[in-house]
């Protein structure tokens, strides 16, 4: 898997989580993390559909929390960006007449659940305020 989705997401965060009152472009956010913009501005859609960001446009427009970084969990972050399971897909079309094939995504999609509740509790209780820390 390569997929920076979190990463990227985490990276705006904390950025906007440091300077909470400034209003940050997707230019600006891209070169810290030096990726182009469009990639920051996919993520800026999420996190703002989740309340964890507001923006306003215009020459003085641009992006910046919402919340405080005590107020708002890892997996509140997570749960923005993230579009598919921890641990990949199922298996589309497995052999209805094996034993395994035709039981298999059932039970795949019992162990997908109870992996994902897991990451999702222990991000619950890491706060974005306690990452951002790391930086001083």
């Amino acid at each position: 898997m390569n997929n920076t989705r979190f990463a990227t997401a985490i990276h705006i965060m904390t950025l906007l989580a440091k300077e909470p009152s400034e209003w940050f472009t997707s230019e600006w956010i891209a070169g810290s993390i030096n990726v182009n913009p469009v990639i920051v501005r996919k993520e800026l859609i999420n996190l703002k559909k989740t309340g964890l960001l507001e923006s306003r446009k215009g020459k003085e427009g641009g992006v910046r929390i919402s919340r405080k970084p005590e107020q708002i969990a890892i997996s509140d972050i997570y749960n923005s960006v993230k579009n598919s399971e921890v641990l990949g897909k199922k298996n589309q079309f497995p052999n209805p007449v094996c034993n395994v094939g035709k039981a298999i995504n059932n039970n795949l999609e019992v162990l997908f659940n109870e992996t994902n509740d897991l990451v999702n509790d222990f991000l619950r209780n890491k706060r974005l305020s306690d990452f951002v820390n790391q930086f001083e």
